[in-house]
């Protein structure tokens, strides 16, 4: 726990048209001299239907499968047209093109990497298909000595149904951990 915060694991609620409803889950985490505020939103989402939560799993997999063969064909399959990406201090990307480009030039240099994706949540809020994965990410040197790079954190993404079927539309990476 971090000095000077307090923890309280009581249940608070605040009123709402129609009842009261839990306020938003919020956990602090220290990292080094940061601390990271994590603010989990409860909804009164639902779960989508079991192929679709199978089909979308395999995009998310299949982003980190493109990443990790440096498939970028394959990797660019993941997004939709208008596509949109935060990523914090890494960048913000616009369509399939920019961030297929910025993650090509990225990893040219590093030898192999591991994007482990896991704890795959996918809900249909009635306004957007939402999934979260958190990511577990080794990126190793090409040369050996080289610094070992990992980042750990979550992908918050909202999926669009497409011809071509499911894609991300929009993604925001939250690190918990780069080192």
């Amino acid at each position: 726990m971090v000095e000077g915060m307090r923890r309280s694991f009581r249940r608070q609620a605040y009123p709402k048209k129609g009842g009261f409803i839990p306020r938003p889950l919020i956990i602090f985490v220290k990292h080094g001299d940061e601390v990271i505020r994590m603010k989990f939103e409860r909804t009164k989402a639902r779960p989508v239907g079991a192929d679709d939560e199978r089909a979308i799993i395999a995009v998310l997999l299949r982003y980190a499968t493109g990443i990790d063969s440096r498939d970028w064909p394959l990797f660019r399959t993941c997004f939709s047209d208008d596509f949109e990406a935060d990523y914090g201090s890494f960048g913000k990307w616009r369509g399939p093109r920019e961030i297929t480009d910025y993650m090509r030039q990225a990893h040219a240099h590093l030898g192999p990497t591991l994007h482990r994706l896991t704890n795959f949540t996918v809900e249909d809020d009635s306004t957007h298909v939402r999934a979260r994965s958190y990511v577990d990410a080794l990126l190793m040197p090409l040369a050996t000595g080289g610094p070992i790079h990992r980042g750990i954190g979550w992908y918050d993404d909202q999926m669009v149904r497409t011809s071509e079927g499911w894609k991300i539309a929009r993604r925001q990476f939250t690190p918990v951990r780069l080192a």
